[in-house]
């Protein structure tokens, strides 16, 4: 039982279980039917999303210093209780239960969703031998 870190629409891996949008806004021009099938999310879960103003952060980020202002802010976000909530949820459900979280942005390393696989390591999270 495993968490894994993806980017939505990307194909799924066998075992992915349950994927998680963790994303502000749903994928453009796709109807909502086709979320799950079309490798979307099968849950639309924005609370782990960054607010606008600090996605404007990262989308903006060139510099080493400029990316570690956006980590500070998304993770002064997730530090509130209904985010750290969450967060916590999700690592003691990577214990039971094999499910993916991810965003649509094409380089990890440039995007929310390597600051959240931290947070959830931090939480104990188990993660899949392949994340």
């Amino acid at each position: 039982m495993a968490v894994r870190i993806v980017r939505l629409g990307s194909p799924r891996l066998p075992g992915e279980g349950l994927r998680i949008g963790t994303v502000r806004r749903p994928p453009r021009g796709v109807p909502k039917r086709e979320f799950a099938s079309g490798n979307w999310y099968d849950v639309w879960f924005p609370n782990l999303a960054p607010s606008p103003e600090t996605v404007k952060l990262a989308q903006a980020a060139t510099t080493p210093a400029q990316w570690a202002e956006f980590v500070r802010k998304y993770r002064a976000e997730m530090a509130q209780p209904e985010h750290a909530h969450a967060i916590a949820l999700l690592a003691a459900l990577s214990q039971h239960s094999d499910f993916s979280v991810g965003c649509y942005c094409e380089d990890e390393a440039h995007c929310h969703r390597s600051v959240l696989r931290e947070l959830l390591a931090e939480q104990g999270a188990a993660f899949a031998p392949d994340a």
